[in-house]
C-alpha cells in the first residue's frame, strides 16, 4: 500500500491537482507493480509565507 505525499505551494487549480494524482498514481503503479486501488496520494499545500528557499520566503519574492 504505497502512500505518496506531495508538498507544494498553494495556488494550483483542481484540474492540475487531478492530473498530478493521476500521473503520480500511474508512475507508482508501474514502478513498484502496485495496483492503482492500493495507492494513496496526499497533497499538502503550503502558504507562500510558510515556505522559504535560500533564506527567502516565497511570499517575499
Amino acid at each position: 500500500m504505497p502512500i505518496v505525499t506531495v508538498k507544494m505551494i498553494e495556488g494550483r487549480t483542481d484540474d492540475q491537482k487531478r492530473a498530478l494524482v493521476e500521473e503520480v498514481t500511474a508512475a507508482v503503479s508501474k514502478t513498484v507493480n502496485a495496483p492503482k486501488e492500493s495507492i494513496t496520494i496526499i497533497i499538502e499545500e503550503m502558504q507562500k509565507a510558510h515556505y522559504a528557499n535560500a533564506g527567502v520566503r516565497a511570499s517575499d519574492k
